[in-house]
């Protein structure tokens, strides 16, 4: 059977920094794999479009989500995309919430600086789909585990606790410094709010990390699994 290209679907930003990271890791991504076809596009902004890049992937398709939680785009907006252009692809799940993904977020926050005693917010970009709330709050559950904390999850956008009302707590409470997790794939708006929030540490996004790669390619084999049961297509790499 022949071996299906990995189409990575990411939203698009106006920043090139932005781009840049997402292209960075698309390629670590591919090096993870050596010998798999695998592709980055865009839902909007960024080029290039999910949709060219769909129509021009040869063979069967597996469609990965590069989006941390539930929410609009991964229930409405990218399914569209594909039923319009690749209705033939396999959609699979949302990068987050998983354990590979905490220990990205650890790694973040002992490079920023992360004390024994801060107090640690996880900080997101948010959604209107309580869903995808409930998703980002599982992260902050597996991340207290990790840390031997609490860890709160709080929204830069829609969602509550906001940013600015978990600070808030955070700092009525006895810990002597405040950090954000930032729980973004990589900087860009989202992340520029979070840093002016007023705490002591901001970790730096997700970005460019093996652990990262290897969830991306976590989620393209859960879809294979789901389609075929019985057996796997022989895997590159």
């Amino acid at each position: 059977m022949e071996t299906p290209t990995l189409v990575m679907a990411a939203h698009g930003a106006r920043s090139g920094h932005w781009e840049s990271v997402m292209e960075s890791l698309a390629a670590r991504v591919r090096r993870a794999r050596p010998g798999a076809r695998a592709e980055l596009g865009f839902l909007e902004i960024s080029s290039p479009l999910l949709a060219d890049v769909l129509a021009g992937a040869p063979g069967p398709v597996v469609v990965v989500p590069m989006l941390l939680a539930g929410g609009y785009h991964a229930h409405i907006d990218l399914p569209a995309v594909v039923a319009r252009t690749r209705p033939d692809a396999v959609v699979a799940g949302q990068l987050g919430p998983h354990p590979l993904l905490t220990s990205v977020l650890a790694r973040r926050l002992a490079a920023a600086g992360l004390r024994p005693c801060d107090a640690v917010i996880l900080g997101a970009a948010g959604s209107s789909d309580p869903a995808a709330l409930d998703d980002v709050r599982a992260a902050a559950r597996l991340l207290s585990v990790r840390l031997s904390r609490p860890v709160t999850a709080a929204f830069a956008s829609s969602g509550t606790p906001t940013v600015a009302e978990a600070m808030e707590r955070a700092r009525s409470g006895l810990a002597p410094r405040v950090a954000v997790a930032s729980y973004l794939l990589a900087p860009g708006f989202f992340h520029d709010r979070l840093e002016i929030a007023g705490a002591d540490l901001v970790s730096a996004p997700l970005g460019v990390d093996d652990d990262l790669a290897a969830l991306v390619w976590t989620r393209f084999d859960e879809a294979l699994t789901r389609r075929h049961p019985t057996g796997l297509p022989a895997l590159a790499g």
